[in-house]
């Protein structure tokens, strides 16, 4: 008795720390339903009883949710950061934009690299599919919102950092998302319409595609950071031309 009951909370640890590995791992994804019970327990080569109980100890975790009729899924391990007031801070701070290309310059150089040299088959489909999606937008009969633009272009660039297979350059990317989202927004809503920057943007998007599908990891890191560093440096040019015409406006008015 004292044996089993000793036994049975280690089971569960071990069950526990097999479907956090899977997710780490990126076989799970935030929001995917976990396999079946009967596929689960074959899987893990463990029992029903078992599997429940690791399941409980993920919930009490915040790493699995379970609803009524919809079974169990992949928690959204970001929700507690994006409510953090660090998080606030950063995305109510218009200097923050450029903090944060610059971070995604060095992290997305290194995924980029990565993709290029760790992609699988099933990873290059994935990529390839997110660049004819962005490509795709532009051939709508009606123009596509910015947001859906935005969203659109960082599916593409998630997309290379998850053939990375580095599961923290992966989840630290994911746990930037909103503010990587936003940078993305800038991009889109502010150069998208200067045809010269919009010509620029898609070429760098074709070089940093085709030097990872064709594994080229330094042409590849080197196409991802100047991708990112480039259009710092135009929203940057395009804020101090507005800055300068605010002054030169004020200055017509009468403005001291």
């Amino acid at each position: 008795m004292d044996s089993g009951q000793q036994s049975r909370p280690r089971v569960a640890d071990q069950v526990a720390e097999r479907i956090e590995r899977l997710i780490v791992d990126g076989v799970l994804k935030v929001g995917q339903a976990l396999p079946s019970e009967r596929r689960l327990v074959e899987k893990l080569g463990c029992s029903r009883s078992a599997l429940r109980e690791g399941l409980r100890v993920l919930r009490g975790r915040g790493i699995v949710d379970t609803e009524q009729g919809r079974g169990s899924f992949v928690a959204d391990l970001n929700r507690a950061n994006d409510a953090t007031p660090l998080m606030h801070l950063f995305s109510s701070q218009p200097r923050t934009l450029y903090d944060l290309l610059e971070v995604r310059a060095l992290l997305e150089g290194e995924s980029a690299r990565l993709a290029a040299l760790r992609a699988t088959e099933a990873d290059l489909i994935m990529i390839k599919r997110r660049y004819e999606d962005m490509l795709a937008a532009y051939d709508e009969p009606q123009p596509l919102d910015p947001r859906e633009h935005a969203r659109r272009d960082h599916a593409f660039h998630r997309a290379i950092s998850e053939a990375s297979h580095n599961p923290v350059l992966v989840h630290t990317l994911q746990s930037l998302s909103e503010l990587m989202l936003s940078t993305v927004f800038a991009s889109v809503n502010n150069l998208y319409h200067r045809p010269a920057q919009k010509r620029q943007i898609d070429r760098q998007h074709t070089r940093l595609y085709h030097a990872v599908i064709e594994r080229l990891p330094e042409q590849a890191q080197r196409a991802a950071r100047e991708h990112i560093n480039s259009v710092r440096d135009n929203l940057r040019e395009i804020e101090q031309e507005e800055q300068r015409l605010v002054r030169a406006t004020m200055r017509l008015e009468g403005w001291k």
